[in-house]
């Protein structure tokens, strides 16, 4: 930028500024251009990386951490893994083989008849395996969705067949709830990289992924409450 009066003066070839770039300030009665010596009068001449304003701004964003991967979710996402897969496999393992005080293949179906459930010994089987591997592969963090979809379709037919006892009330539904909302958290967030999936599709794709695989675990949970449930 070169301010100057009205007065007519030349320019050489390279044009009014200086190369570098820079800006000129003058008062009404300095020329820009000497005709004496052929040559800009640069005494007057400021660089552009010098210049008060442009090196005086600073954005306050620029100032702050940049944003980057910590190991915060991974870990939350672990413990959670760890947890309700866990909690499955002990569940699994009480109704296939009757362990830790659990009913065992026979007195589960046998409950499940009594629940009005058609086919109650495959039912028992697949529910009882459905627990023990989904929360088997929840812990190693492998196939990640498909085991969190089958665990969230147990707990949703759980849900429905006991909705009416209260949520709080003695008997109610706040521990299956709970269990099926962590189950549907790692259904779209992952594993989290502490797993056996790091790298694999669904760990890349997880919203994809997820939105599949809740697809497969309704209607696995309609087949089971409108196919092998006796409604009458």
């Amino acid at each position: 930028m070169a301010t100057h009066d009205d007065r007519t003066t030349g320019y050489s070839d390279e044009g009014p500024y200086p190369a570098s770039g820079g800006v000129h300030h003058f008062d009404d009665g300095t020329t820009a251009f000497d005709k004496k010596t052929n040559a800009f009068d640069t005494s007057a001449y400021t660089p552009v990386d010098q210049f008060p304003t442009a090196a005086a701004h600073l954005d306050e964003e620029d100032t702050r951490r940049p944003f980057g991967w910590t190991a915060g979710p991974d870990i939350g996402l672990l413990v959670l893994r760890l947890a309700l897969g866990g909690a499955f496999v002990l569940h699994g393992l009480q109704k296939v083989f009757g362990l830790f005080g659990g009913p065992g293949v026979d007195k589960f179906a046998q409950a499940l008849q009594d629940m009005g459930f058609r086919e109650a010994k495959v039912l028992a089987w697949v529910t009882g395996v459905t627990e023990l591997a989904g929360g088997g592969l929840l812990v190693l963090g492998l196939f990640t969705p498909l085991a969190a979809a089958g665990l969230l379709g147990v707990m949703a037919n759980v849900l429905v067949l006991r909705w009416r006892s209260g949520f709080f009330a003695p008997g109610g539904v706040e521990l299956e709830a709970a269990y099926a909302a962590m189950a549907f958290g790692l259904l779209f967030a992952g594993p989290g990289r502490v797993a056996l999936d790091r790298g694999r599709t669904w760990f890349r794709r997880p919203l994809l992924w997820g939105f599949l695989c809740l697809v497969l675990a309704a209607g696995a949970t309609a087949a089971t409450l409108y196919v092998f449930r006796n409604t009458h």
